[in-house]
């Protein structure tokens, strides 16, 4: 590459006027990756230091996103019309309870599709066999469950079947999930029994996580007139569930309470699951700017990473600087060269930076059953920021460079 042209002037001499050559777009590429190549274990450690940022970065919006996703799909497949009624506290203070005709009555709103409760049995705990002590309760407790209940709240089976019109007369139990984990129950046959009460009750069915009723996960479950026959079920029920029209939820949500127990509306709480579940969501965004925090000072660091590279860069190479401008390079040059390699080098950490962060949401995704999202405005952000950084990192070098003397440069050892 020559640094200028010779032309001669006509004239009774000849003389030789040197002009600065043009760099183009591709020969200040070319000349900035010079650096990189003849050094590129220093370029690849200070390109990590910016790609574990980007990466950071990249992995905390695109987990958000994609728990956002899923709980989006969720909801979408549970619906958000589903809404809870359950007893309050009273003026002193005490438990309050439900009307035995509660549920019948909230079933007579119009826009009210379907109904149905469970109640706490509260003196039955639930044991794997009679050898347990009966202080060790695990938290598990007792309800009886209408046969319409798995229907209205969306639950699934993970095995076995739920309870009918038969099963629901007889000791017959259907577990929640946490419920079967803590009994050490995990296949079931015609022989697997719990300990319910003073009773032993067949277990003919395991329930998956249920996010609308997460309550009912550590619950085991029978049915209302076996509750009543076996272990003294007063017939109250403890939480109602009703689906709505969805364009009818707040109006039926405004009059569920004084329906539910009209002489004491107060006394009645009323929920939607879906809005805990939002809640949840919303909650976590609190712990994703942290973590976006985080990743900003990475890449911060990764920043300091490069400018320091680039003025040992500067230091090492003041021959081929004194050189270049002795051979005609003009400053401008020596500053595109040195900030381009700056820019390049960050390229490279923000490009391999966002290629890891969504290979890292992919694999977070994939091992919570979570569909993938990677915002691209995430990664397009994640990259002009690397090359914001890299450009104000590589600045300071660049315009030292272009301050050396020719002289002074080539004197230098």
């Amino acid at each position: 590459m020559s640094a200028g042209t010779l032309r001669p002037v006509a004239g009774p001499g000849t003389v030789e006027v040197l002009r600065p050559a043009r760099l183009s777009p591709r020969d200040v590429v070319k000349v900035g990756a010079v650096g990189l190549r003849t050094r590129p274990l220093r370029a690849f450690l200070s390109a990590l230091g910016i790609a574990i940022g980007i990466a950071a970065m990249v992995s905390v919006v695109g987990i958000s996103s994609s728990s956002r996703a899923d709980l989006d799909r969720t909801l979408a497949a549970l619906g958000t019309n589903l809404l809870t009624v359950s007893p309050g506290q009273t003026f002193s203070g005490g438990q309050a309870s439900l009307p035995l005709d509660a549920e019948k009555m909230v079933g007579r709103i119009a826009p009210v599709e379907s109904v149905s409760a469970v109640g706490a049995v509260e003196d039955a705990k639930v044991y794997r066999s009679d050898r347990i002590p009966e202080v060790e309760t695990n938290g598990l407790g007792v309800f009886a469950a209408r046969t319409d209940l798995r229907a209205t709240i969306g639950a699934r089976l993970r095995t076995g079947t739920w309870l009918n019109a038969v099963t629901g007369r007889y000791p017959a139990v259907v577990l929640g999930s946490d419920t079967a984990e803590r009994l050490g129950i995990g296949r079931i046959g015609t022989d697997t029994q719990v300990l319910i009460g003073q009773r032993l009750f067949t277990v003919v069915g395991v329930l998956e996580p249920s996010p609308l009723a997460p309550e009912l996960d550590s619950a085991a479950l029978i049915g209302w007139q076996a509750a009543e026959t076996y272990l003294g079920f007063d017939g109250h029920a403890t939480t109602i569930y009703s689906r709505s029209a969805e364009s009818a939820v707040p109006a039926v949500q405004a009059v569920l309470g004084a329906t539910a127990n009209p002489q004491a509306p107060n006394e009645v709480e009323v929920s939607r699951p879906s809005d805990a579940l939002a809640a949840q969501q919303a909650a976590g965004k609190a712990f994703t700017g942290l973590l976006l925090g985080l990743g900003a000072v990475a890449l911060l660091v990764g920043g300091v990473g490069v400018a320091n590279t680039m003025v040992i860069s500067v230091l090492e190479r003041r021959a081929e600087i004194g050189l270049r401008r002795s051979l005609g390079a003009t400053r401008g040059q020596i500053r595109a060269q040195f900030l381009t390699e700056s820019l390049l080098l960050s390229a490279l950490g923000g490009i391999g930076g966002a290629v890891l962060g969504t290979a890292v949401t992919s694999g977070y995704a994939f091992s919570q059953g979570w569909p993938t999202v990677v915002p691209p405005w995430a990664v397009a952000l994640g990259v002009a920021a690397t090359l914001l950084i890299g450009g104000l990192a590589g600045l300071y070098p660049a315009i030292r460079a272009s301050r050396l003397a020719p002289t002074e440069a080539l004197a230098t050892p």
